[in-house]
């Protein structure tokens, strides 16, 4: 259900904004997409597990925040990890 390290750092290089860069909005958004997905494939198996499900929903929740914050401090930036972590159909 978790991320391993080596895809947690190749997402952080992937999205970051600078060299050190590990909690830009971009970032944390491609870290809880990730976790999103891995445990919507959990749930495929493991319908009844309603304890991680309040977590997924918490995760969706804490993205689409970050996502708020993006798309009203930069449009730019928000319109590039909509597109880059196809979030919007």
């Amino acid at each position: 259900m978790s991320i391993t390290l080596e895809r947690k750092t190749a997402l952080i290089k992937e999205h970051a904004r600078g060299k050190d860069d590990t909690g830009s909005p971009e970032v944390q958004c491609a870290i809880l997409t990730e976790r999103i997905v891995n445990l919507t494939e959990h749930f495929k198996t493991h319908k009844k597990d309603n304890h991680s499900r309040r977590g997924l929903l918490q995760m969706v929740s804490q993205r689409r925040r970050l996502l708020d914050y993006l798309k009203d401090r930069d449009t730019g930036r928000y319109q590039a990890i909509i597109e880059k972590l196809g979030l919007r159909k």
